[in-house]
């Protein structure tokens, strides 16, 4: 479980196959004498395990159904990533509940300078559109965020400087995909009532 505060950016160093399954190791100075072994790592917003770690260094692997759902497929050496660890009991929770599940991938159809902070546009598949409210949350490459202007396949959302200047944002343009997680209190609440309604249905 993570919140979507992106805590520092890391740097793919090196990118490897192995049958299905894809390697990477990550340089991130700032977890240096953080991390261990099987712990929890969401990069630009994907939950992946931490496999080996030497020094500033540590190595995850992405399977073939995340490389399919996921940008993983397109990362390459000198790509940068934002990165959290996973939350701790006890933690303040000041984005939302982030599972490091990516549900789609979407696209950047807009970016904008406006006054000092950043416009950004995005478009996603119209099948999730049932998930995503006016002034709601949704996480994007790991950063928690509240969208406006939704409709039923495209959102904004706005980016302040200092968000702007500590992840990967200052990196996107138009044109660019981004791996994105609808809230999951969202999904529960559309299940339920999807269930309740075939229950319904299934008594009269």
């Amino acid at each position: 479980m993570f919140t979507g505060i992106i805590e520092t950016t890391g740097q793919v160093l090196t990118v490897t196959e192995e049958g299905s399954s894809r390697h990477f190791w990550i340089a991130a100075p700032t977890y240096e004498g953080q991390l261990k072994i099987d712990q929890s790592v969401a990069h630009n917003g994907v939950c992946l395990t931490v496999v080996d770690i030497q020094g500033s260094q540590y190595k995850v692997t992405a399977v073939a159904e995340t490389l399919a759902k996921t940008t993983l497929g397109t990362w390459m050496v000198g790509m940068t990533l934002n990165l959290e660890r996973g939350l701790r009991l006890g933690d303040r929770l000041d984005g939302h509940f982030v599972q490091g599940h990516v549900d789609a991938v979407c696209t950047c159809i807009e970016a904008e300078s406006v006054n000092g902070s950043w416009l950004f546009r995005f478009r996603f598949p119209e099948a999730f559109g049932p998930l995503l409210i006016e002034k709601g949350s949704v996480c994007l490459n790991g950063v928690s965020l509240t969208v406006f202007e939704v409709t039923a396949d495209a959102f904004s959302v706005t980016i302040i400087p200092y968000t702007y200047e500590h992840t990967t944002f200052n990196e996107l343009a138009a044109g660019d995909a981004l791996n994105i997680e609808f809230d999951v209190l969202g999904k529960y609440f559309l299940r339920s009532q999807q269930l309740q309604s075939n229950w319904a249905g299934a008594i009269q």
